[in-house]
């Protein structure tokens, strides 16, 4: 590749640095005391804590002032300001360390270790005076300086940001090193797994793990990736959903378990949808989706305690309340509500009929359930702004759910709609095994009129079931979509380190 005038000066520095005898990425362990942060959070003149501390990492702006420099370090926590002194950090009559290697060799972007002790300036800054310090990586590519100003309002103005979406998603090691915003958003994702892994702990139920590599794929309507297994000549897929899996491990015994499952389907990509993304799955044995439903809303209600102390978060323009009870809609409620048609009663010519009416274009090989959930989609599912259940779904579109107890053509699902869109699924298991083989076989139909989402045959799931399944109920949370809402993202993007992307094309020289 063509190098910058930059990268061949840091490649250079890089040299000299080896000539002085200064190893650029040395082995030796650094023993860090503190973080940027908790000095920033704790330090006391009065109390004059912190006379010894010792920080590490990067380097990221520099004010040389002949003997004496101030600069900033960044480390996990945040910036703190350094001051160095020449008499310092470079006693005696060697002044190489501070003359040559800190003011001519170290860039903005180097790792750095620190040691001294913590004052505040004449302006109140806490910042370290260092007395020693070793340089630990040198940075060969210049980062993108993002200059940020506060004027007399208070209101900070951001200058040269990194901000390219294409190039922050690809760079995403860049992206969190300058958008120290970014970082927060994936801490803040880490938290609501852990208070969800929390919640269903307390509750009992066994964290599991199922195969991500599957024989026959299932649990969802999607395209799977397959790939091959040399030793086994044999097809496999990677796994569009851990649903049977875990339906097994209920016939087995277990009165509760989860998995927090990386599921991949082979489908579009959107600021909605990444081809790669992360779901939690719960099954438990003798519940119903009424009961479910309560579960859910009280979960992501801690969830949003736990994120921003409070139930009220902002995504986007609108303000979104997770505080119990959610409203709730029977999917025939809702179409009938946001287009004033009733279809309950149509059968698949006229659902197509109103469809095109509706101004919906429909796939001509779909069936009846994917045509109701077409006219969901296009017409109620983005008006759902506030946390809603979706209940009551046409038995055509839930091939895994029991049918409903007092409403014919029905199954108890319901969906949970967030912002927009579906955030979870969930039903009243269907354990009937001749009713689950039917439904397979109506799937397997599907299939040949072209719909390549249509759910294959699974006979050991059936013959599990054929050993007696208890009522049970399931849940699928998508991951990636509650934490785009709790981060206030605005694409699924922004809430996976390393998105897929489409190849980078580059230029060599």
């Amino acid at each position: 590749m063509q190098l910058s005038e930059q990268e061949l000066r840091r490649r250079h520095e890089r040299e000299e640095l080896q000539k002085m005898g200064i190893n650029p990425y040395p082995s030796e362990l650094f023993d860090v005391t503190a973080t940027a942060k908790e000095i920033k959070d704790n330090y006391s003149p009065e109390q004059n804590n912190y006379q010894e501390v010792s920080l590490a990492g990067r380097l990221m702006s520099r004010r040389i002032m002949g003997k004496a420099s101030f600069a900033e370090l960044m480390d996990s926590s945040g910036r703190i300001q350094i001051y160095v002194s020449r008499d310092d950090i470079a006693p005696g009559e060697n002044k190489d360390l501070y003359n040559t290697v800190f003011k001519k060799m170290l860039d903005i972007g180097d790792f750095i270790g620190v040691k001294g002790y913590v004052f505040k300036t004449q302006v109140g800054e806490t910042s370290v005076h260092v007395t020693e310090l070793k340089l630990l990586a040198k940075s060969l590519k210049p980062l993108p300086i993002v200059k940020r100003e506060v004027d007399e309002n208070g209101v900070e103005h951001v200058y040269d940001a990194f901000s390219d979406p294409e190039l922050r998603y690809r760079q995403r090691y860049v992206d969190l090193v300058v958008n120290p915003d970014v970082r927060d958003t994936f801490i803040k994702r880490t938290k609501l797994v852990n208070t969800m892994r929390e919640y269903l702990n307390e509750r009992g139920y066994l964290e599991v793990e199922t195969p991500i590599l599957q024989p026959l794929y299932g649990g969802a309507a999607a395209r799977p990736f397959k790939t091959h297994h040399n030793t086994l000549d044999m097809t496999l897929y990677l796994r569009i959903a851990n649903e049977l899996y875990l339906k097994r491990l209920i016939v087995g015994g277990f009165d509760g378990v989860y998995e927090f499952s990386k599921d991949f389907r082979n489908e579009g990509m959107s600021r909605f949808h990444n081809p790669e993304f992360t779901q939690v799955e719960l099954y438990v044995a003798y519940k119903d989706y009424y009961w479910m439903m309560d579960l859910v809303e009280e979960m992501v209600e801690r969830v949003a305690l736990a994120l921003h102390g409070t139930t009220e978060v902002q995504v986007g323009e609108n303000v979104i309340n997770f505080a119990r009870p959610w409203k709730r809609f029977t999917m025939f409620e809702a179409i009938e509500h946001f287009t004033q048609i009733d279809i309950s009663e149509m059968d698949e010519a006229q659902l197509r009929e109103t469809a095109t009416s509706l101004g919906i274009k429909l796939d001509p090989n779909i069936g009846k359930g994917k045509i109701i959930d077409e006219i969901f989609g296009e017409k109620c599912e983005g008006q759902l702004i506030q946390p809603t259940f979706i209940t009551d779904y046409p038995v055509e579109m839930s091939p895994l759910a029991k049918k409903h107890r007092s409403k014919e053509g029905l199954v108890e699902r319901f969906e949970a709609i967030c912002n927009g869109k579906e955030i979870c699924n969930s039903f009243s298991e269907l354990n009937d095994p001749i009713d689950q083989r039917a439904r397979f076989e109506e799937q397997l139909e599907l299939g040949k009129r072209g719909d390549t989402e249509a759910m294959v045959l699974d006979e050991d799931f059936l013959r599990a079931l054929e050993y007696g399944m208890p009522p049970t109920a399931g849940l699928g949370i998508g991951i990636d979509r509650l934490s785009m809402i709790m981060t206030n993202s605005h694409s699924i993007q922004d809430v996976l380190f390393f998105p897929q992307m489409k190849p980078e094309h580059r230029q060599d020289s």
